[in-house]
């Protein structure tokens, strides 16, 4: 990663010029629940400065995990002005991520504001959290029955191995380039995309920006598939594991730590490791690798994530030969079986990141966690360089002290619930209601009967 460009932001006082140059005459006052999913009130660029004021009032009890009642005062969605995002699939439309508070302060219950107060953290220890995402995201089609199909009208996406195929690529680029168009339009500077390990699956890469920017944009980028996809005749669905057969949806996060001055802490082209990096980011990297299990529940928030994330046989037990996603909580050079892997000198990418992240509250766990390594020091032992992960055999994992990440959303609750450090990173008020709602999803998983155990089980006694 190198030297991000600073942009020229819209400030409260230029922020009304800029809607009149860009010919905006309407307003969404965006912001997420605990879900991620994102919540938005219109507002008219007439009343610009009433929502500047606090005019964007919500009822928090008809949304998730906001901890208020029917009785509850409204939530006031404050517009970040610096968020401002021309919305490119319709014209005069922008987008503002706000920040929400409740009675004029700051609601606890907010994951922008849980993101933010822990970027203040890291700040006062002379660091930004520079993160880069890969989106990854199928495109699929609801059929009379309810059921979903990959989207392939031309069918040509029949490969047991689609990743990168020329014809499957090709039927769906109108698809793809109008999405890289409004990504350069935006300025995000988008610099791949492609056909991914799965049928009617796309990853679209855009460059790297904080922390805070890289958040909001991920959860723009989910608003657009949707809007997209549906000039194509399609859904598009982040969804970890729309399909049993099929490689999943992850969102693989890139993270590094840079000094004030602009340059990358993370690297040390005289590591002993050999992999560029500095002790900073090993500090970093042990902390991680110290929470990964109760920060599973925040970068892989579903019941479906852990479909994506089995361990033993399952590990390539896709389709196409394997599911991408490592399930070992370990580290290694640039190797796609590990947990946290090291494309580059100067960052780590965590491929557990599921597709449903909330990225607020993941991006907040992983700065709590590595915090706490870089506080206390902590050591990430050597890194396993040319291990194949997938062939480790799970008795022989267990005998070399490797551990997995959890099997469930309730054992990743129970770890989360158990981890101080963790927990933290959402403030006490949020950390309970993530473990309530959380709870609360896993019962209604566990209390439902699926079709799998009626073939089962329906004549087997």
């Amino acid at each position: 990663m190198s030297a991000v460009a600073v942009e020229q932001r819209p400030t409260h006082e230029t922020i009304g010029d800029r809607l009149a140059q860009d010919g905006v005459d309407y307003m969404l006052a965006q912001w997420v629940d605990i879900h991620g999913t994102p919540r938005c009130k219109g507002v008219p660029a007439s009343a610009l400065s009433q929502f500047l004021e606090g005019s964007a009032g919500f009822a928090g009890a008809a949304t998730v995990g906001m901890g208020q009642g029917p009785h509850s005062h409204d939530l006031i969605g404050m517009p970040d002005v610096e968020s401002y995002t021309p919305v490119p699939w319709e014209r005069g439309l922008a987008r503002f991520a706000c920040d929400i508070q409740v009675d004029g302060q700051p609601w606890p219950y907010c994951s922008r504001t849980a993101l933010k107060r822990q970027l203040e953290r890291l700040s006062g220890a002379g660091y930004t959290m520079m993160a880069g995402v890969e989106a990854e995201h199928m495109l699929v089609t609801r059929q009379p029955d309810g059921s979903i199909k990959p989207f392939d009208p031309a069918g040509f996406d029949t490969l047991e191995k689609p990743c990168y195929d020329f014809k499957s690529l090709a039927a769906n680029l109108p698809y793809l380039r109008t999405l890289v168009q409004y990504l350069e339009r935006l300025g995000w500077e988008p610099y791949a995309s492609d056909h991914e390990d799965a049928t009617a699956q796309f990853e679209v890469n855009w460059k790297y920006a904080d922390a805070l920017t890289t958040a909001d944009r991920y959860t723009f980028f989910k608003m657009m598939t949707n809007q997209v996809a549906q000039q194509y005749g399609a859904i598009a669905t982040h969804m970890p594991k729309p399909f049993s057969d099929l490689t999943g949806n992850g969102s693989h996060f890139h993270l590094s730590l840079w000094n004030g001055d602009g340059s990358n802490a993370f690297i040390d082209p005289d590591d002993s490791r050999g992999l560029g990096q500095s002790k900073l980011a090993y500090h970093f990297l042990g902390g991680l690798l110290t929470h990964a299990r109760a920060l599973s529940a925040l970068i892989a928030p579903t019941v479906n994530c852990y479909k994506r994330l089995s361990i033993g046989a399952y590990l390539t037990g896709a389709r196409s030969g394997f599911t991408w996603t490592p399930a070992f909580i370990t580290y290694g050079d640039n190797n796609r079986t590990q947990m946290f892997r090291t494309p580059d000198p100067g960052r780590f990418e965590c491929r557990v990141v599921s597709g449903a992240v909330n990225p607020y509250l993941g991006l907040a766990g992983f700065v709590a966690a590595g915090l706490d390594g870089i506080e206390r020091e902590l050591d990430p032992g050597e890194p396993l360089v040319g291990r194949n992960m997938y062939e480790t055999p799970l008795e022989d994992a267990r005998r070399l002290g490797y551990r997995f990440i959890p099997q469930s959303l309730s054992e990743a609750i129970d770890e989360f619930e158990a981890d101080e450090v963790v927990r933290s990173a959402l403030g006490p008020e949020l950390a309970e209601e993530f473990i309530r709602v959380k709870r609360q999803e896993w019962v209604r998983y566990h209390n439902s009967v699926g079709q799998w155990e009626i073939d089962q089980y329906l004549t087997l006694f």
